[in-house]
């Protein structure tokens, strides 16, 4: 099961993601999926995923964007941030720290 971390409200468009991101889960289930929506415009994702480690961002990348890119236009143009790490690599991360300590916004 995708973890729900919505900051602000549970609505039906980052309902959409997590639902997609729930194909990620399946083949990667140490993996963990956070969804925040930042403003009425902004979605945010951070996946922290063991099985990233030996992966470029690039190979990373690639790998979320193939489920991503299913999304409707109107729910994908609200992703504004896609984190992904390891484990290792999210303790030391700056975005990692403003992820979890987000700046509010006046949107």
């Amino acid at each position: 099961m995708v973890r729900k971390r919505d900051s602000k409200k549970n609505d039906s468009d980052v309902k959409t993601i997590r639902d997609a991101l729930s194909e990620h889960k399946k083949a990667h289930p140490n993996a963990e999926i956070d969804i925040q929506r930042k403003n009425s415009v902004s979605i945010r994702i951070r996946i922290t995923d063991p099985d990233f480690k030996g992966l470029d961002l690039v190979e990373r990348d690639n790998q979320l964007w193939k489920i991503l890119e299913k999304l409707p236009e109107d729910v994908l143009s609200q992703i504004s941030l896609l984190l992904l790490f390891t484990p290792e690599e999210r303790k030391k991360s700056l975005a990692n720290f403003e992820f979890e300590r987000p700046v509010s916004s006046r949107l």
